[in-house]
């Protein structure tokens, strides 16, 4: 695999095609009352508030302090191919994960459940019907990243 562009903030343009295939953020970005939008009926996503097998994932398990793990969390996603952190809150992080060759955009979502001890996730391609597992693959690496740091 290529190494894309790893930055924070602007645009993502790890592709020589630029934003050619990047889309549009959704207009569904973001946690209201601790989750996050579900997924649509494409099986482009993932989210561990999804109920169905085509798109449920677990959240991310953690270990002490909520503001730690979410530090964390942005240390580990930062290390993925392709990562631009969007936004980086204590409880929320959204991130843009561009693929190398054509810079196809998925987004990333994290929020915090403290009482739980999880990180609740969704990822999604913003363009595009399938995505060959990719979002899927994407998580279960970052989880076990995470909690090769966090035990």
């Amino acid at each position: 695999m290529l190494a894309g562009l790893c930055a924070v903030g602007g645009p993502v343009t790890a592709s020589p095609f630029g934003a050619l295939f990047a889309g549009t953020p959704p207009a569904t970005l973001g946690a209201a009352g601790g989750r996050l939008a579900p997924c649509p009926e494409r099986p482009n996503c993932v989210s561990s508030d999804a109920t169905d097998e085509r798109h449920a994932i677990a959240p991310l398990a953690f270990r002490g302090d909520p503001a730690a793990a979410m530090a964390l969390l942005v240390e580990v996603v930062r290390t993925l191919p392709g990562a631009t952190i969007a936004t980086s809150r204590a409880d929320y992080l959204h991130a843009e994960f561009a693929s190398a060759l054509l810079g196809f955009v998925d987004d990333g979502e994290f929020v915090v459940d403290a009482e739980a001890k999880t990180i609740r996730v969704r990822s999604a391609a913003r363009l595009g019907y399938g995505d060959l597992g990719v979002n899927r693959k994407r998580i279960e690496t970052l989880r076990a990243a995470f909690a090769a740091r966090n035990p």
